[in-house]
């Protein structure tokens, strides 16, 4: 299932223009196919569709794990200035960017080269041999007083979504940390 209307063409590298907080079953396969065994991975979400699942970063996708406060203002760039953002989650009170395979391990070098680099807070960057929570493939609603800990922000809708490179999240953490928090 694509996140475009049909009549609009999918150029290959193209970020999605809409932003959906559900998974989608093209995008559960995207997510599945970063374990070795996706098959498990389905079976998992059949028999606990609530419970989020623990998945491995490196080859499909990488995970950058910003504070709460500056990752939405890293994803606010990302969509008002940029290219969008690929999927985005919320895991205890730290925003999830997924990302292109290699950005945890170049992200971090790119970073110390700027100015800037004061004003960024510490960044987790999950990469080859790491892990990541991700959402349950069916998420429970919270409230305003007390949000799901672990929810899709913006979930992968088909199985090739869009994922920034480290030149656009670099670009996207400099104008984030020129920002002033409201």
């Amino acid at each position: 299932m694509s996140d475009r209307p049909s009549d609009t063409p999918r150029f290959p590298g193209s970020p999605p223009t809409p932003r959906t907080a559900y998974l989608t079953l093209g995008g559960a396969d995207w997510l599945a196919s970063a374990s070795p065994h996706p098959r498990s991975v389905h079976a998992l979400w059949a028999a606990c569709p609530f419970a989020p699942s623990v998945l491995p970063c490196g080859t499909v996708f990488d995970v950058i794990s910003a504070p709460a406060e500056f990752g939405h203002r890293v994803v606010e760039r990302l969509w008002a200035d940029g290219p969008g953002s690929g999927p985005v989650a919320v895991h205890r009170k730290r925003l999830l960017v997924f990302t292109a395979p290699g950005v945890a391990q170049r992200l971090p070098a790119l970073l110390r080269w700027e100015e800037w680099r004061a004003q960024v807070p510490p960044l987790l960057c999950h990469g080859l041999g790491d892990t990541v929570t991700v959402p349950p493939f069916c998420s429970r609603p919270g409230t305003a007083e007390r949000p799901a800990p672990t929810r899709w922000l913006s979930a992968p809708s088909d199985r090739d979504p869009w994922l920034p490179g480290p030149d656009v999240l670099l670009w996207a953490c400099i104008r984030a940390a020129r920002t002033r928090p409201r």
